[in-house]
């Protein structure tokens, strides 16, 4: 089998804020395995990046390498996956494209009720960063859309301007109407956290997503413990790779859920241990994508057809993007779904 690799460059429709940052652009590489010459037979998948949040990115140098040596060496690396668990987006590139390559190179990674367009996965509308008037028109756009799940990225503007804007919410919807995710990205300090959780949990929200940085378990399960407000653990999971290490963060920290990134929690590999452990714990999951173009967030959206999760999962149609890749992923009333 021979493998390549080539890079791609796509440009947000309108610059998208984060705790990180203001994003403009996002960069990705995309793994091709062909059958020896045969051209006609061939898999692609996608290893997509998020400089500051991808535990395998340090420089495009690297990481380039590293693509470098996969493809020099891809049946070393098919036969055993986990020499790339240091590196979960090449792993998760890998593992699509062999998946795709597998199926006859028609973008099935998994045949399942979701890829043969028979079923829907319900979604949340992703409200971005920005100033008050920037994030109520999401809103509304969303609610217009039809979303009955919402997220919204909290800790980039002052935060009493994002009560306003969630109080606003619940005026018109009730919780039965709108759920309601927020997603703090680690901006809470620990010592204001749980004072910020109570002020939240007057709104009735489901669940917020990492509301401190990764790494301070002790604090995290302090917060888990007492908070009236659920807790979601997303980037607490990245870089823990050995099945041992993500039992003992599982028990200790006790979390009321975990959320699920492929590229940057163990690939499709990673993602089952992680719910297989979670289930154990009867812990809840969901899946979500991480920017990835319409390459990657199509097999993710597969890979989550494979279980019958209810509940809203983090997914899109990579409408982000001016320059994203043709797909046939569609979304109507919060619902996601693959047309034929």
């Amino acid at each position: 089998m021979n493998a390549t690799f080539s890079k791609h460059t796509f440009f947000f429709q309108n610059p998208s804020g984060t705790s990180r940052g203001v994003l403009v652009e996002k960069h990705s590489w995309f793994i091709e395995l062909v059958e020896g010459n045969n051209t006609s037979k061939k898999g692609i998948g996608e290893c997509s990046i998020i400089p500051g949040l991808s535990p395998d990115f340090i420089d495009f140098d690297s990481y380039k390498r590293k693509l470098k040596e996969v493809c020099e060496s891809v049946d070393v690396f098919l036969a055993d996956l986990s020499l790339l668990d240091e590196f979960p987006s090449i792993l998760f590139g890998l593992e699509t494209a062999f998946l795709d390559y597998k199926n006859g190179g028609r973008g099935v990674i998994f045949t399942n009720s979701f890829s043969i367009g028979e079923r829907r996965i319900p979604i949340n509308g992703l409200i971005w960063m920005g100033n008050e008037n920037f994030m109520l028109k999401q809103i509304e756009q969303k609610l217009i859309e039809g979303y009955s799940c919402l997220k919204m990225k909290i800790g980039a503007i002052e935060f009493s301007s994002e009560i306003k804007l969630l109080e606003g919410i619940r005026k018109r919807f009730s919780a039965e109407e709108i759920t309601l995710r927020v997603d703090a990205n680690g901006a809470f300090s620990p010592n204001e956290a749980l004072s910020k959780l109570e002020i939240l949990s007057d709104y009735d929200i489901h669940s917020i997503e990492q509301p401190i940085q990764q790494g301070q378990w002790i604090e995290m399960k302090r917060l888990c413990e007492e908070t009236k407000l659920p807790i979601a653990l997303d980037e607490e999971l990245i870089g823990v790779t050995d099945n041992y290490k993500k039992r003992e963060l599982l028990e200790v920290i006790q979390p009321q859920f975990i959320i699920l990134k492929p590229s940057l929690h163990g690939g499709i590999k990673g993602c089952k241990e992680w719910i297989e452990l979670a289930d154990s714990f009867s812990i809840p999951w969901w899946i979500t994508s991480a920017l990835e173009s319409n390459i990657g967030l199509s097999a993710i959206a597969q890979f989550t057809g494979e279980y019958t999760n209810l509940l809203p999962q983090g997914l899109g149609t990579g409408s982000l993007y001016t320059n994203n890749l043709p797909s046939n992923l569609r979304i109507e009333k919060g619902e996601l779904y693959l047309s034929k």
